[in-house]
């Protein structure tokens, strides 16, 4: 086997050494990469706006053009889903990539190119897989196939010419025949739309291949495996795939489900390799084995800008250049794209652990958020939802906290909500399901979570006592106007906190 990866190696020895020239020359590749993305699109309704064409530098590019969220896009994008072309993107956009959506929308749906497929996300995965070996001469990952778990795709109701649905399907339903050869279920289990029966028929299809290596979410690929446990009747993932290396991951957090992955694997030496691949773009690979991050991709049709956090809520926030970040800083990420989302403000935050090269690890939201399991909990949301349900059930709240309980042999997962009533509701149990059923209709990620109770379980809702939460802001000495109970965490700190203090 290490005489076939040394030339699969020699194959790859051109991209080796394409990374290894934007390694060492970030700056100048990152320019090159602006100055085609402008040109691409320098004819487009949004480049004209902006007179894109005589955009000599970044500076220029920084002044010119506003931070964009969502909010800001999304008239380009309702017009694109109807079928108008050369908006924001050269090429025709057909292609919506479905996420978690805003304030005002309960999903977004961002634009993806051909060009994005083929020198992002595609060449992402071709990456992916050559680092990967690269790191791992021994790997036999080659003489067997991919599992790969994906969502699904729908036909745009008002243009039957264009199609959205999450980034993983709209990939799948697009990928090269080569690709297509090595992964498994077929396409048409791999694109079903009703979940329970999905996961069913791809764990008969692949039971009896010979898997070497899963990508997907962990979250649900948890899900898959105890389906492949429950149906072979073995006790570890090993017994069925004896020759599976490697899980590709990204999306969520890993730290929550490394323990109950390497118990349900049975081996030890196993690879867990992170990416970053979002409906957006594929922005990096873990290309050291172990390692706790990630080698930022600047070859892929991205520009990166970053925002130092304590600049994040200004007018004019400064925006850097990947020349001008320091590694242990936190940035809100900024992306240029050639999918045509420009100066995006992606709503994720990044850490430099190394400059040369440049690495990062996520490090959080640019917003509190519950994001455990993919569902992306926001503030609004958790607003929305709680008022809901007391209007339903004649309640008032002082104050409240959420968070994740994580999945273990003692609980199942789901979101515990700390909430101190000033009004306690009619009807404990209505409150939780209006709160759940509101957070379903306006976040299309939480409700796919929620989905037969496969990911998360049903909210659980812990009472506490009248001036429980001004005890525990007192007891960390942040009594003050400037301090709030913070509404959202993505782990249980606070949680655990409050409720041992509540012990006390």
């Amino acid at each position: 086997m290490a005489l076939i990866n040394s030339m699969l190696l020699w194959l790859m020895k051109e991209r080796l050494q394409e990374i290894e020239f934007f390694e060492n020359h970030p700056q100048e590749v990152q320019n090159n990469q602006l100055k085609a993305l402008l040109k691409s699109a320098q004819n487009t309704e949004y480049g004209k706006m902006y007179d894109f064409s005589h955009i000599l530098h970044a500076e220029e590019f920084r002044e010119r053009l506003p931070i964009n969220t969502y909010e800001s896009i999304k008239p380009y994008v309702d017009r694109l889903r109807t079928g108008e072309q050369n908006l924001l993107w050269s090429s025709e956009i057909k292609w919506f990539a479905k996420s978690s959506g805003t304030t005002s929308s309960k999903s977004k749906f961002i634009p993806v190119s051909n060009e994005s497929l083929e020198e992002c996300h595609y060449k992402g995965g071709k990456d992916l897989y050559t680092l990967y070996v690269n790191a791992h001469p021994e790997s036999e990952i080659f003489w067997g196939k991919n599992m790969a778990m994906g969502g699904s795709h729908h036909i745009c109701e008002n243009n039957s010419e264009a199609f959205y649905g999450d980034v993983s399907a709209i990939i799948m339903q697009n990928l090269p025949f080569w690709a297509e050869f090595k992964r498994v279920p077929n396409i048409e289990i791999a694109l079903m739309d009703e979940w329970e029966s999905k996961i069913d028929k791809m764990a008969q299809a692949t039971l009896s291949e010979n898997i070497t290596n899963i990508a997907g979410v962990p979250s649900w690929i948890l899900v898959f495996l105890r389906k492949i446990l429950e149906v072979s009747g073995k006790e570890t993932i090993r017994e069925v795939w004896p020759n599976l290396e490697a899980f590709f991951h990204g999306g969520v957090s890993f730290t929550p489900y490394k323990s109950q992955f390497e118990k349900i694997m049975g081996r030890s030496n196993f690879n867990y390799v992170e990416t970053y691949n979002a409906s957006e773009g594929f922005f990096g690979i873990q290309d050291i084995a172990g390692a706790q991050d990630m080698l930022l991709m600047l070859d892929y049709g991205i520009y990166y800008e970053f925002i130092p956090l304590e600049e994040l809520h200004q007018d004019h926030p400064k925006c850097l250049e990947i020349g001008q970040v320091e590694a242990g800083k936190n940035y809100a990420l900024v992306i240029s794209t050639n999918a045509g989302l420009w100066r995006y403000l992606i709503g994720d935050t990044v850490q430099f652990t190394s400059i040369k090269p440049y690495r990062i690890r996520v490090s959080g939201r640019t917003k509190n958020f519950i994001n455990a399991f993919g569902e992306e909990i926001i503030v609004e949301n958790a607003d929305r939802a709680l008022s809901y349900a007391c209007e339903q059930t004649r309640a008032e709240i002082s104050d409240y906290t959420a968070g994740p309980i994580f999945l273990d042999e003692k609980n199942q997962a789901c979101h515990q909500w700390l909430i101190e009533f000033k009004q306690f509701p009619s009807d404990i149990e209505n409150f939780t399901t209006c709160l759940d059923v509101c957070l379903k209709q306006i976040n299309s990620d939480y409700e796919a979570k929620r989905y037969c109770d496969m990911v998360l379980k049903r909210p659980q809702i812990v009472s506490l006592p009248q001036g429980s939460f001004y005890q525990w802001m007192k007891s960390k000495d942040k009594l003050g106007g400037q301090h709030k109970v913070p509404r959202l965490a993505n782990d249980r700190q606070y949680l655990d906190d409050i409720l041992s203090q509540m012990k006390k």
